[in-house]
């Protein structure tokens, strides 16, 4: 019989489910944690977190809290490419720095860029930050350096069994939703037996942590060079570099970092410059499935791009969106089309995102070749501006919203292109200069922009059935101006759910609808 019951089971303490337990403690729901390691791994490599991902933070308090054990707000960054290290670049793209693109943001009024800019911080420092929110929160209960080892899952249950660490005690945990975020060799989508869709043959990369003074560098700044054979990066105003070597086939193994340092780069180092290296196949794989029954797969035992900080912000998005369709399932309010919402949306998401990657890593691919080939300066620039942007700060790219999940009511008679259902809620101020995001309710919001104030009936009718909503009404001239006038349902992660002119004929249907009760009407879409 199981010693230890809970209402959602996290395997995993890293970014995703330390946001995930987060999220379910925003809605009220308690959650245990079960972390494998005592002690939180060193991880040099830096993180961006988008402008997007600090928006969905900043719900939690998190934002600034994050943002403190970031690089310098003040520091730029640059995308640097280059024949090799020490030749004249081919093409520099910079990225201004946080608060360059903070003083940017305030003066933007469309509500196009994100409330928060991007943050670098990096794996370690992350991690530290929401762990040590999550082990102080009391809705949450973290078992550290307990090791998951078997899963059993049932119609409407899950039954864990983990290894106590200290102890050596084996316990068995029963809780009614269990969610894998185990990282890339996740032994959760092992146990539920869920394959990996791969895009491509795996390919060797190899990631070496390495000090040195001897590599000439121009670029002050936070900075990524990429080279015919290696991609560097290096924190501003640090000798610490981070190297990603892709492999020849026969490479199976790197016995020795330093041999290949001097080979790909011409640098000789000691052992003790040395501070880590990590080997990884890239095949840019996604999980078949990301639910059997009452188990779930997110962040990267879905998705499990490398490295790692390439996906933080597909990561934190599973987090979020699974915690609040969990949370209303829970709550009562759910039907079961929302939580089977999860993954439609979030898989199209990792898709999406696993081809940017995949051309991204083809575009350095392609650079190597024309390099080797003895292309022009020119030439290769010229290529190089046909390709998207290495980094996005912003992270509110087009394509990013759940505009086709069956869980957002679409109205074919509604042409207008802002606010449209499955897309983000422009992110506008108020004329006293509040943030729109920051006056919305912990579920649903239906901001209302009516003479009448017609939202206040459709909210009572939507918590007359259970359905938690806050009415927000504004009459403010800018963002009647921006958002449109009428009546616009936010989901809480900002997306909109349902928009309409007035009160609508069909709201119960409507509700219905974004609530996962049904399905809505081919007619109406």
């Amino acid at each position: 019989m199981p010693d230890l019951r809970t209402p959602v089971l996290v395997i995993g303490a890293g970014l995703t489910g330390c946001v995930l337990a987060l999220e379910l403690a925003h809605h009220g729901v308690p959650s245990m944690v079960v972390e494998r390691a005592a002690r939180i791994p060193q991880q040099h490599e830096l993180n961006l977190v988008s402008g997007r991902s600090m928006e969905l933070l900043r719900r939690l308090g998190l934002a600034e809290r994050i943002r403190e054990h970031g690089v310098d707000p003040d520091s730029q960054a640059a995308v640097v490419w280059s024949r090799s290290i020490g030749r004249p670049p081919v093409l520099v793209t910079e990225v201004p720095s946080a608060n360059e693109l903070r003083r940017r943001y305030a003066g933007t009024t469309d509500g196009s860029t994100p409330v928060e800019p991007y943050t670098l911080v990096t794996g370690t420092g992350l991690t530290t930050r929401l762990r040590g929110v999550v082990r102080e929160h009391p809705l949450i209960d973290l078992r550290e350096g307990w090791t998951f080892t078997d899963l059993r899952v049932e119609p409407h249950r899950t039954v864990a069994t983990v290894l106590d660490g200290g102890s050596r005690t084996r316990h068995l945990i029963e809780a009614g939703y269990l969610a894998g975020c185990d990282g890339a060799q996740s032994t959760v989508r092992r146990c539920l037996g869920v394959a990996l869709e791969t895009a491509a043959a795996p390919a060797g990369h190899c990631t070496i942590y390495f000090r040195t003074g001897a590599l000439g560098h121009p670029y002050p700044g936070q900075s990524t060079i990429i080279t015919s054979g290696v991609a560097l990066t290096r924190q501003s105003g640090s000798d610490l570099w981070i190297g990603q070597f892709p492999l020849d086939p026969g490479d199976s193994t790197v016995t020795d970092p330093a041999a290949l340092l001097l080979q790909r780069l011409g640098i000789r180092l000691d052992a003790s410059q040395i501070l880590g290296v990590t080997q990884w196949q890239e095949a840019l794989g996604i999980a078949a499935a990301y639910r059997r029954g009452p188990a779930f797969l997110a962040g990267q035992s879905a998705h499990p791009f490398h490295p790692p900080s390439h996906s933080v912000d597909t990561c934190l998005g599973d987090a979020v969106d699974l915690g609040w369709k969990l949370a209303a399932t829970i709550g009562g309010w759910a039907g079961p089309a929302l939580l089977g919402s999860y993954q439609t949306e979030r898989r199209q998401r990792a898709v999406l995102v696993r081809e940017l990657l995949a051309r991204s890593l083809e575009a350095r691919q392609r650079f190597r070749r024309l390099a080797a080939a003895g292309a022009s300066t020119a030439y290769l620039a010229g290529v190089l501006r046909t390709e998207p942007p290495q980094i996005d700060p912003s992270g509110t790219l087009p394509g990013s919203g759940p505009a086709t999940s069956a869980v957002v009511w679409r109205d074919a008679g509604d042409p207008s292109p802002v606010a449209r259902p499955g897309s983000r809620l422009p992110a506008l101020r108020t004329s006293d200069g509040r943030q729109l995001y920051d006056l919305l309710g912990p579920q649903f919001t239906l901001l209302d922009l009516t003479d009448g104030e017609d939202g206040h009936t459709l909210v009572d009718i939507a918590c007359a059935r259970g359905i938690p909503m806050v009415h927000l009404g504004l009459r403010d001239a800018p963002t009647l101006a921006r958002a449109g006038s009428g009546l616009l349902l936010v989901r809480p992660d900002h997306h909109v759910a349902w928009r309409g002119a007035g009160r609508p004929s069909e709201w119960d249907a409507v509700l219905d609808v974004v609530t996962g009760h049904r399905a809505q009407d081919p007619a109406i879409t």
